[in-house]
């Protein structure tokens, strides 16, 4: 009997856990279908390196889920792992890092989409011989991705600098130009000093590149990263101001040579193969170049009237220089909204956030949980459904859901994008347009797990 009652209650129990287990995972797909459907609200989808599931290789582990930070990029469906809201990813990796199978690879476009991207072979060259493009402009965003590539570039460039020197027609022909001192420039430029490459790198404004712009202490790096000559960085998170003080040390150290305030206007290929970089103060001529530029060319502009005014700016860079103001911010991604909250952190100030959508549909997931607690403190005001028709020294005036509202103010923000330099790329020759990297790259993960059993 003692047995009997025992079984019953281990049964009892057993079916408990199941079925807990049961409504759990209905519970965790109603959510993930949730976040798949919100997830068509931006319906360009990702615009960079994003995963790819190959869901022949995918066991069902969860474990790609857990580990990324942006929070419900992936999700389980029916035991499979699927990616629900792609335009959130920014590249992290960490999900093809953790997959034990393999079955995950980063690639640069959405299965079934093209990408706007220059042509590039594996080695970051592009149609024209012995000209690279590394980091955001080729398609990969982050600092570290910015960083590897500019490191391996330099690398596969050393490989086939003997056979290059050889018919260099004089020595005052560079191995490399570096155009852009930004994370894969200053990564290069580091490389080049170690593989003892004769170079020069040029950066139209300040070394740091848009990093050197980002607000005060935006988080900027957050997994870890090897840099030339000096090994792998011992923080795995670093603040904007962290980055530039080690890069600053990094370059002091080293034989850096670099010249800012030179915006390069022309790239020409000569019938001898050597590269003529033309500044509007000088020319260069090199057997390599090296474009890390990124892609946030010039920001792009509303075309409102009173645009011009001088309180109407693109980006911010001291936040805290801003007290006691009437703000309003134009723009409805992370870059927008981090500023907002910036400012909206500064005694006295009073803040409007702008947006033409009904919603925020491509925000971190941290941004969007402190935004709703500014949101809830009155810190910010949030106008969905608007835009600006002009502005005023004191003012400025808004569509509102059709209706026209003016409000006091002392300083603009907008955050529209920039213009990527993709007019420049296609001036100098280099093939741009579209093009389906998804099945290559999947192609390649699949050999890869093959080949390792």
């Amino acid at each position: 009997m003692n047995n009997l009652v025992g079984f019953v209650l281990a049964v009892m129990i057993t079916l408990l856990f199941v079925r807990r287990y049961l409504r759990g995972q209905k519970l965790r797909e109603r959510h993930a279908l949730q976040a798949a459907e919100k997830g068509t609200l931006h319906s360009e989808g990702p615009r960079s390196q994003h995963p790819q599931i190959d869901t022949r290789f995918c066991i069902g582990c969860a474990t790609c889920t857990t580990v990324c930070p942006e929070g419900d990029v992936l999700a389980m469906l029916g035991g499979q792992a699927v990616i629900v809201n792609g335009y959130k990813c920014i590249g992290h990796s960490l999900c093809a890092d953790a997959c034990p199978v393999g079955a995950i690879t980063m690639v640069t476009a959405s299965p079934g989409m093209s990408a706007d991207l220059p042509h590039l072979t594996g080695e970051y060259e592009t149609n024209i011989p012995n000209l690279f493009i590394v980091g955001e402009l080729g398609g990969l965003a982050l600092i570290k991705n910015a960083i590897n590539q500019g490191r391996d570039c330099i690398d596969s460039i050393a490989a086939r600098m003997p056979e290059l020197r050889r018919a260099r027609p004089d020595s005052k022909v560079f191995d490399t130009v570096i155009v852009g001192a930004g994370p894969g420039g200053i990564s290069a430029s580091l490389r080049a000093v170690e593989r003892k490459l004769a170079y020069v790198t040029l950066d139209a404004d300040e070394i740091g590149g848009t990093v050197a712009k980002y607000p005060r202490q935006k988080l900027v790096l957050t997994s870890p990263v090897e840099f030339p000559i000096y090994g792998k960085l011992k923080k795995t998170e670093y603040t904007k101001e962290e980055l530039l003080l080690l890069w600053k040390g990094f370059l002091a150290r080293s034989d850096f040579k670099c010249r800012t305030d030179e915006k390069v206007e022309e790239i020409t290929r000569g019938a001898d193969g050597v590269l003529t970089v033309a500044t509007g103060k000088n020319q260069y001529r090199a057997l390599t170049v090296v474009l890390a530029l990124g892609k946030g060319g010039n920001p792009r502009k509303l075309g409102v009237k009173g645009e011009e005014l001088p309180k109407v700016m693109y980006r911010l860079i001291e936040a805290d220089h801003y007290t006691n103001k009437k703000i309003l911010v134009v723009g409805g991604g992370d870059g927008a909204v981090e500023a907002a909250m910036g400012l909206a952190h500064q005694a006295g100030n009073k803040v409007t956030l702008s947006y033409r959508q009904a919603g925020f549909t491509r925000l971190k997931n941290r941004n969007q949980m402190r935004l709703d607690e500014f949101v809830s403190t009155r810190k910010i005001d949030v106008l969905f459904n608007s835009k600006p028709v002009e502005f005023t020294p004191k003012s400025v005036i808004l569509d509102v859901e059709g209706k026209l509202r003016e409000i006091s103010n002392d300083f603009v923000w907008i955050f529209a994008g920039g213009e990527a330099p993709t007019a420049f790329l296609k001036k100098i020759g280099i093939k741009v347009g579209m093009q389906d990297v998804t099945e290559e790259s999947s192609n390649e993960a699949k050999e890869a797990v093959l080949a390792n059993g």
